[in-house]
């Protein structure tokens, strides 16, 4: 149960700033290079409510799995996202938890960005966790 909050409290702590400044995360969604500009708008403006929900799902525990598998599965686009950047060495802000820019070097950036992996490799593994407490399999054996 502690599992899942701490994961909601961590997805809408990342969910507010975005939703409060959307040019600044479309911004920072434009610097990944990863999509077309068209899209980079509807993105920022959307995503950002997901990762609300998702939240205050797993905050309030109602719909768990499900939260979960929505969180699991935003965690892989982020990993794919920062994976993929930081292969070819395009230094970006990951726009996690702040939307504006830190003014950081491109080397500073690549050293945050693989500790940004490793963090949602860690935030995946409590959505995994989260999981497997509601999978329909660990129900029936402890009911």
């Amino acid at each position: 149960m502690r599992v899942q909050i701490a994961l909601g409290a961590i997805f809408i702590a990342a969910a507010i700033p975005k939703i409060a400044d959307p040019p600044a995360f479309a911004h920072m969604i434009y610097n990944y290079r990863l999509m077309p500009g068209g899209l980079v708008n509807a993105l920022a403006l959307v995503m950002p409510w997901i990762e609300l929900v998702v939240g205050i799902l797993l905050v309030a525990g109602v719909w768990r799995r499900e939260a979960a598998l929505v969180a699991a599965a935003l965690l892989l686009v982020f990993l794919g996202a920062i994976g993929w950047n930081l292969a070819r060495g395009h230094a970006v802000d990951c726009g996690c938890f702040d939307v504006r820019s830190a003014g950081k070097t491109p080397g500073e950036l690549l050293t945050e960005m693989k500790w940004v992996l490793l963090r949602d490799v860690g935030l995946l593994l409590l959505a995994a966790q989260v999981l497997l407490a509601t999978s329909p399999e660990t129900s029936r054996r402890y009911s």
